[in-house]
């Protein structure tokens, strides 16, 4: 009944696969212990029946007594076996069914349960429509959560340009759709559900009917109709709970399809083994695709230890894709990628990444004390050795400005910081790791000319015999790397040093040339 297909389409664990066979098990059990109650309450009926209609005596009341007690201690006890699978287990993750119900009710008589597959026939019927309608409702929902994450990221841009009203426009006519969609969702799956329940207790109008038929014929008995009769208004309550469950399920399914195209995405794997012969990276003939979109195609180079090699090229060349493609933040369409000798394919991206120190562009930091931002880079590393690679990389002169110095919290993602002191943490972060290949993306693209100047000077010092990667827009960042690799759309357009490049005339002299005409340009 739980099978893989069962596991896979709801998204369910191992564990949660036998929390459902557990709460079906005690739901089934407590439904037939209630039911059977009702041969207690028919020997009672007949009991007084008889003494009514033919003067026969009383039951005694021992065995009675008896049969009461044990019902209620059973009752009792599986009761309480069915809230711990069910509600302390299975609802926690998968909302449980009943639906195994069914099978232990399959066999009686078709004159009460004719409406049961109608009623679910109906409510199956409705499922594309109920998928539907909570897809349309996640999608209100998601649109609802990025616009309001826009407007408070971008909250100051909208101030200035005094976009206020109509961001709050567009924001209430988000949350209006979610409503619109929420309220038709609801309503459709409540219209199929409460039609499904009528449907299916016209069952007891059906057995009232036909049992008074076979009253009057002499088939039967008036206790044998009143034992159906009891039976059915039991039957009927977890069926009206298993339509509400899988009605829900319905629903629950499109998350939960969600879920599984995440689980089914394709996984960075490899050992955890990582041996370089050195900490050369190379690149052969490496392409690779946002989507359907080539943005590198056949690139190869080599960037050696111990020396700075300098991606540099227009933007949208590739620049930081390949240092993304390098660290393994991503895996190539088709080539090779080598760091030491080892294709980085092959080895697992954490214990890789234990041999890079990587500072983007888009700086992230948490909301946390200066020191602990700074400690993330090596973990154990002594306040000193923070404070030593924090000077290094020119943090010192704003920390000591700060209220508590190295203790003081900078806010979510730093926003108690600038732009440029931001970037400089997670410089020093960088440098306190102390890894053998360093990936600079735009690391100075935040500094004024005096700071990029005195961060240059602690790399040249500090990266000695590393590694080093760095992209950048600034032809003076790139001046005094071993080794500049220029893209252009994708492709290497050349390659060597600098003073080589230079004398090429070539894409990088002019790349050069355009910057000392723009550093020239003035407000008239």
């Amino acid at each position: 009944m739980f099978g893989k297909n069962f596991q896979r389409k709801y998204a369910l664990t191992d564990q949660g696969v036998r929390n459902v066979k557990t709460g079906t098990f005690w739901t089934v059990v407590v439904n037939l212990i209630v039911m059977s109650g009702v041969s207690i309450l028919y020997f009672l009926m007949s009991g007084f029946m008889g003494t009514l209609t033919l003067g026969q005596p009383l039951p005694e009341a021992l065995p009675v007594i008896g049969l009461a007690a044990l019902f209620v201690v059973l009752s009792f006890i599986t009761h309480l076996q069915q809230y711990k699978a069910t509600y302390g287990l299975v609802y926690d993750e998968v909302k449980a069914t009943r639906l195994g119900l069914a099978e232990q009710l399959r066999r009686l008589p078709l004159a009460c349960l004719w409406g049961v597959p109608v009623a679910f026939g109906l409510l199956f019927g409705s499922r594309k429509m109920s998928a539907r309608s909570a897809e349309q409702t996640k999608k209100a929902a998601v649109r609802v959560s990025d616009g309001i994450q826009e407007a408070l990221e971008n909250i100051r841009e909208i101030r200035s340009c005094s976009q206020e009203e109509r961001y709050q426009k567009g924001l209430n006519q988000k949350v209006d759709d979610l409503e619109g969609a929420m309220i038709r969702g609801e309503l459709g799956v409540g219209i199929f559900v409460n039609a499904a329940s009528v449907i299916m207790r016209l069952g007891v109008v059906t057995t009232i009917l036909l049992g008074a038929e076979l009253i009057l014929s002499g088939k039967i008995d008036f206790m044998l109709l009143f034992l159906f009769l009891m039976v059915i208004t039991r039957i009927y309550a977890p069926f009206d709970q298993c339509l509400g469950l899988v009605a829900e399920m319905f629903v629950s399914q499109v998350s939960a399809d969600r879920m599984q195209e995440i689980y089914e995405m394709p996984t960075a794997k490899g050992g955890d083994q990582y041996e370089p012969g050195n900490h050369d990276i190379v690149f052969e003939h490496v392409s690779f695709s946002y989507d359907d979109k080539e943005v590198l195609h056949d690139v190869s180079f080599t960037a050696r230890e111990g020396e700075v090699t300098a991606l540099v090229g227009p933007s949208g060349s590739g620049k930081s894709t390949c240092a993304r493609l390098a660290a393994r933040l991503w895996d190539v369409d088709s080539g090779v990628i080598r760091a030491g000798g080892v294709d980085i394919s092959t080895v697992d991206p954490e214990v890789l990444l234990r041999d890079y120190s990587v500072v983007f562009q888009d700086v992230v930091l948490f909301d946390d004390m200066v020191m602990e931002n700074i400690r993330l880079g090596r973990r154990g590393a002594s306040d000193e050795e923070v404070r030593a690679d924090a000077e290094a990389a020119n943090c010192g002169e704003f920390i000591r400005r700060l209220p508590e110095g190295y203790d003081t919290p900078i806010g979510e993602n730093g926003t108690r910081l600038s732009g440029g002191e931001r970037q400089r943490i997670s410089i020093a972060r960088a440098l306190l790791k102390d890894a053998p290949i360093v990936l600079l993306d735009e690391a100075t693209a935040s500094l004024d000319v005096e700071n990029e100047t005195k961060i240059q000077e602690a790399l040249s010092r500090l990266l000695a015999g590393k590694t080093v990667l760095v992209i950048a827009h600034r032809m003076r960042t790139v001046e005094a790397a071993d080794k500049v690799i220029v893209l252009s759309g994708g492709q290497v357009a050349e390659q060597g040093t600098p003073a080589e490049l230079m004398a090429g005339n070539g894409a990088f002299c002019r790349m050069v040339e355009l910057q000392k005409q723009n550093a020239q340009w003035r407000l008239e």
